[in-house]
């Protein structure tokens, strides 16, 4: 079998690792920190764990098939919550300053339908039928789209594709805004329908329709805690590949792909890297992933001649939000936040504008998610108080600075956070939150430009508008560079943690040679040695 050196220790890079590492290649990665894990990172003050990227578990299918191809099962490796209620909808307080009345989603259709038929009478039949378009849109996707290496174009022309392609062409074809808009008129339920939009980098008036699929995993099947936070799901990740036979290097940062002319194509021959004290390395290797920004990958590693996406493509390309993400240690329980929150803005246009717009700014007043994991994890926070994780988006531009422990951050970071922790304070009506505050943490843009090689400093990657979707969207082998693959939410199928674990299995799915659109068998035996290489 090949050697295989993989760059990047994030969800991604760890689930390639596992993956090939299972079926007998000799596997290495290379992270240029301390930790594993990414995006998907943790920080640990004062008693305090935080989570310090994902905190919503979607998608659980995903989980559970990659945990059956690594021989195991979801219910093996994380001990899952079911949260109820889902999540809480927070609206700025009134004239008088009294906190407006917040709207919270429970879990499961039914108690959900009675929601929304409680804000718009009548409105649970549109519901229902929403609900049910979003499971469509959901199963095709999973069969045709999302694990589609997209190598072979009769992966597109099976007679189920064929039959939904009016249906399919409607969708891409209306943004999500939009189609939500047409069918509910109560403005929280629109923004509830449009702000899983943001999960995917993107403006809900830029967003495909196709992706009202996201509808269906929180209002029909529920929202999910993995006990410990998803720190814990990236050590079984990281675990489950080591068992398997990979070796994790930190503190080893790459600094290029080695390549040999192999007649008229270039082809991988390893990495050179450098240690936590700066000495140079070299290792040899027959197949390359790059689970780093892609960005990064193509235009600081490559050579300017061996570039699938130079500089060029890049320019012509939509970045996702950048953030602000405030860590609060906070004395006493906070009763008024369940386990997710979000704070929406009443000028949802004017917020959107701010990120995504020609002049790009910091939102103010700014749509704000919050979490309190402690509400259903007594791991995360000392006894007598809790963990709040706040997101704030705002444009992807490092100018906005870093952020720091207690305050050391850049000035915008910092004042964006004290104006999430006001929001906070004046929406939910917790009164004394900012004295009770005992550890703070900020990570701003130019954070995830230092430690994450993000491209203008994005939290997520390459937005998800239609041209940056499915086929559209960077494909997962370099086409110049033969045995060159990469894997990460700046490449297909796109930004979150089940799509790093699906963008793993197809590049299992292009070294195995396999051209299927759908999920693997995980019980079928893995091909020859010769076919896999």
């Amino acid at each position: 079998m090949s050697r295989v050196a993989i760059i990047g220790a994030g969800v991604a890079g760890l689930a390639v690792a596992g993956l090939l590492a299972r079926e007998g290649h000799e596997v290495t990665v290379y992270e240029k920190n301390t930790r594993v894990g990414g995006r998907a990172g943790t920080i640990e003050r004062d008693g305090f764990r935080f989570d310090s990227g994902p905190s919503w578990y979607l998608m659980p299918e995903v989980f559970d098939h990659f945990f059956e191809m690594m021989g195991t099962s979801t219910a093996e490796q994380l001990d899952l919550t079911l949260l109820d209620p889902g999540y809480r909808v927070f609206r700025a307080p009134g004239s008088d300053g009294r906190p407006a009345p917040s709207v919270t989603v429970p879990s499961g259709r039914t108690e959900v339908a009675r929601l929304f038929e409680e804000r718009e009478p009548g409105s649970s039949t549109a519901l229902d039928a929403y609900l049910d378009s979003a499971h469509h849109a959901r199963t095709m996707a999973e069969r045709y789209y999302l694990y589609n290496p997209f190598t072979r174009i009769r992966s597109l022309t099976a007679p189920e594709v064929l039959r939904a392609l009016p249906r399919l062409f409607s969708l891409l074809g209306t943004r999500l805004q939009s189609f939500a808009a047409r069918r509910f008129r109560d403005p929280v339920l629109r923004q509830i329908l449009g702000y899983p939009a943001v999960f995917l980098g993107t403006d809900p008036r830029n967003a495909p329709a196709m992706y009202h699929l996201m509808s269906a995993l929180d209002l029909d099947e529920g929202v999910s805690y993995p006990q410990g936070g998803f720190w814990r799901v990236v050590e079984r990740i990281a675990e489950l590949a080591q068992n398997a036979g990979a070796t994790i290097v930190t503190d080893a940062d790459v600094t290029g792909i080695l390549t040999a002319s192999d007649g008229s194509r270039a082809r991988a021959t390893g990495i050179s890297w450098r240690d936590g004290e700066g000495a140079p390395h070299r290792a040899d290797a027959d197949i390359v992933v790059s689970a780093a920004d892609l960005h990064h990958t193509e235009t600081t590693l490559l050579p300017p001649a061996l570039r699938t996406y130079p500089e060029t493509w890049w320019s012509r390309r939509t970045s996702g939000p950048g953030a602000v993400l405030v860590l609060l240690g906070v004395r006493g329980p906070l009763p008024e936040l369940p386990h997710h929150s979000l704070f929406f803005t009443e000028d949802w246009d004017a917020n959107f504008d701010a990120i995504f717009g020609d002049r790009p700014s910091i939102p103010s007043p700014a749509s704000t998610y919050v979490c309190r994991p402690s509400a259903s994890d007594p791991t995360v926070a000392p006894e007598g108080h809790e963990n709040l994780f706040v997101l704030v988006p705002v444009p992807a531009d490092t100018g906005i600075g870093a952020g720091g422990p207690d305050g050391a951050g850049s000035e915008q970071v910092e004042r964006t956070a004290d104006a999430a922790i006001d929001m906070i304070e004046a929406w939910a009506g917790i009164d004394d939150l900012r004295e009770r505050i005992v550890v703070r943490h900020t990570i701003g843009p130019a954070d995830f430009r230092d430690d994450y090689n993000s491209w203008r400093g994005g939290m997520l990657g390459p937005a998800h508008t239609l041209s940056q979707s499915a086929m559209f969207r960077a494909q997962n082998e370099s086409r110049r560079v033969s045995g060159l693959y990469y894997a990460g939410a700046t490449t297909a199928p796109g930004v979150g943690v089940p799509m790093c674990l699906i963008s793993a299995e197809i590049v299992l799915k292009r070294i195995r040679g396999d051209h299927s659109s759908g999920p693997l068998d995980a019980t079928a035996a893995a091909p020859s040695p010769s076919r896999a290489q």
